[in-house]
């Protein structure tokens, strides 16, 4: 089977008793603060903004390189949010630093119309998203985030997979005019992709061929819809794996086409079931191409604290669900016709 822009040493993996062990890997947060202090190299119009978790995300190393360019609003973010827009309205072009759960929903009336409604160029860089803070609870859990960004008008929602892929988000966002959601984990996750990652945003890209059925993920799950995808085929199941790192603006035509290749759907985040990344691919298949779907994600619930691991174990993540997943879809499927 083959596979699109992905390391050698994850492929080897996928079929081991422990797929992650030894592999590369680095928390997405990480990522994010090491390709800002490259673009602002390049770019004098990069200005980072920060609300007391500078350490956590290491934008501190920011601070220290381009001190002039640094804001530090302590635990402040709706004022953060509401100096960005005035930020962009000189020429600037903020990247706002804070825990997801913070951007998405303590600072969300200042997100959606001070920097939304009126469009303005602002990058949102939004750290422990979804469940991946496991050991932090739920009060720094935003298991909601993407959904809720994914509602507000004017709005581009980008969820890498790995550090790869993150830094060139990173960098796309600054070229990309308008407001920009940038979700980013918490814990390490594997360096999955090579350096010829075909990036843009909006358009989803297919890492691994198959024709029974499709696998689409975004973010820390990807990963595991790659591991799924293998142990499937061990089981004669050929599954395609679309890495749609841009939830919003969704890539339509790649979806579509896939769907109406493999017959079959399964969708996999680390986000609330409602309104994130299983909701959009049902909206766009009921409304032009209606086949078996299922959905992976945190179903009507809170988590709680844990080991990241265990936490999205427990609440049906990983690639074992995933696996369950393709297997109820292809026991509703019928045949793919010409």
């Amino acid at each position: 089977m083959t596979y699109h822009y992905i390391r050698p040493e994850v492929i080897a993996n996928l079929s081991a008793d422990d797929p992650f062990a030894g592999l590369k890997a680095q928390a997405t947060r990480h990522a994010y603060a090491e390709a800002i202090i490259e673009l602002a190299e390049e770019n004098p119009n990069v200005v980072v903004l920060d609300a007391d978790v500078s350490k956590s995300i290491k934008t501190n190393q920011f601070a220290e390189k381009f001190p002039e360019r640094s804001f530090n609003f302590g635990i402040a973010e709706q004022n953060m949010m509401a100096a960005a827009a005035g930020m962009a309205t000189t020429g600037l072009i903020p990247y706002v630093s804070t825990y997801a759960v913070f951007a998405s929903m303590r600072a969300l009336d200042q997100l959606r119309n001070s920097i939304h409604y009126p469009g303005l160029n602002v990058k949102v860089a939004a750290s422990h998203s979804g469940i991946t803070p496991g050991p932090d609870g739920v009060t720094h859990q935003a298991q909601e985030d993407l959904s809720l960004l994914r509602a507000v008008a004017n709005s581009t929602v980008i969820a890498g997979a790995d550090s790869v892929t993150t830094k060139m988000a990173v960098k796309a966002a600054a070229d990309w005019e308008g407001p920009v959601y940038l979700s980013f984990t918490r814990d390490p996750v594997p360096l999955i992709y090579t350096d010829d990652f075909p990036y843009q945003i909006g358009k989803a890209v297919t890492v691994r061929d198959g024709d029974d059925v499709t696998i689409v993920a975004l973010r820390d799950l990807v990963m595991h819809a790659l591991i799924a995808a293998e142990r499937l085929a061990a089981e004669g199941i050929s599954a395609r794996v679309i890495d749609c790192h841009t939830l919003k603006p969704l890539d339509e035509e790649t979806i579509l086409q896939a769907a109406r290749e493999t017959g079959g759907v399964v969708t996999a985040e680390n986000n609330v079931i409602f309104g994130g990344l299983g909701s959009a691919v049902a909206e766009l298949l009921v409304e032009n191409h209606p086949i078996p779907m299922e959905r992976i994600g945190v179903r009507d619930t809170f988590a709680e604290s844990g080991p990241y691991m265990d936490l999205i174990h427990k609440y049906g993540l990983t690639y074992p669900h995933i696996m369950d997943a393709v297997k109820q879809v292809l026991a509703r499927k019928t045949p793919v016709t010409a």
